[in-house]
């Protein structure tokens, strides 16, 4: 086969690895995994319903270690893909395009979701 004369696609090792980068396949995971959260919240809401032992279990698997940490990274997940819809609404305004502003922005993002889901957990812990 005969080499081709016309030019190749850009690809990702052309590219720099930027913040804003990781931010739009973070969003994107983020919104994946609200998907599996929520069937977590379908199911307590479901037990809550049937009541009785199948709540007591569900309680308790949520209040296990493992069960803790899944409910943590769920509020962060949830938070970070909000303020990314922050993000992006800014950015439909035209504002923060250019480099340092979208840089700035994603900070902001990342901080706040952090933050954020910081305090609502000490708040969950220190009423418990």
């Amino acid at each position: 086969m005969a080499p081709s004369s016309r030019p190749l696609s850009p690809h990702l090792s052309i590219y720099r690895f930027t913040l804003t980068m990781t931010m739009s396949i973070v969003h994107r995971a983020t919104g994946i995994a609200l998907y599996g959260g929520t069937l977590l919240l379908v199911l307590w809401l479901v037990a809550a319903a049937v009541g009785g032992g199948f709540f007591d279990f569900v309680t308790w698997l949520f209040g296990m270690w493992l069960g803790q940490l899944v409910l943590f990274g769920y509020t962060w997940v949830l938070f970070h893909h909000m303020f990314g819809g922050i993000r992006h609404f800014v950015w439909d305004t035209a504002k923060a395009m250019d480099a340092n502003g979208r840089e700035l922005a994603v900070r902001i993002q990342l901080g706040a979701s952090i933050l954020v889901t910081l305090i609502v957990w000490a708040i969950f812990v220190w009423f418990k």
